[in-house]
């Protein structure tokens, strides 16, 4: 194997789905300036997502609709004024 391929700064990071507050935590190298106290009383890096298995459509079932017009209303009133 090659030396030095692999990232060495594998810690235990908290994951937390926004839509649901749902929160795992597993092992990850990704950086990250926040932090939760978790269920066992230690604080861990916090990684927000804003889509996980729990709220996904694929595993859930669910459609989950973005209101994707109003963000493109607000922008095109924000920016159409000429």
């Amino acid at each position: 194997m090659k030396k030095d391929l692999h990232p060495s700064n594998y810690r235990l990071v908290v994951f937390k789905d926004m839509s649901n507050d749902y929160s795992f935590m597993t092992k990850s190298c990704i950086d990250t300036r926040e932090s939760i106290k978790w269920e066992d009383g230690n604080e861990y890096p916090l990684i927000k997502l804003e889509i996980s298995h729990t709220s996904h459509p694929f595993y859930t079932g669910k459609m989950k609709l973005v209101d994707t017009a109003g963000r493109i209303d607000k922008f095109r009133t924000r920016y159409n004024k000429k």
